[in-house]
């Protein structure tokens, strides 16, 4: 049986090679793509999945986010982690 990957703050995500990341121009919006699975992530979920590049970490992320959006980083790092392990458990994301 495959692990479970837990995600926490310092954690650094990327996007796995199998799953693609990319702008749909007929529907005009993003779109995470795996093997027989589409999801169409939120303006802040994209915003969110753009910066999993492998290079940052979640913490890093909220940080910027909580400026962008003027929004406490504690919360912003929850709902971020939340939200990316819900992609995880997934296999649409993984940890670099």
């Amino acid at each position: 049986m495959k692990e479970r990957l837990l995600l926490e703050s310092k954690t650094i995500p990327v996007i796995p090679d199998h799953v693609r990341f990319e702008f749909n121009e007929v529907r005009k919006e993003w779109v995470l793509l795996a093997p027989e699975r589409a999801l169409y992530p939120d303006p802040i979920a994209t915003e969110v999945l753009k910066k999993c590049d492998g290079k940052i970490s979640i913490q890093l992320i909220g940080e910027d986010l909580a400026k962008k959006y003027k929004a406490p980083v504690e919360k912003i790092v929850e709902d971020i982690t939340k939200m990316l392990q819900n992609l995880a458990d997934k296999g649409f994301l993984k940890k670099c």
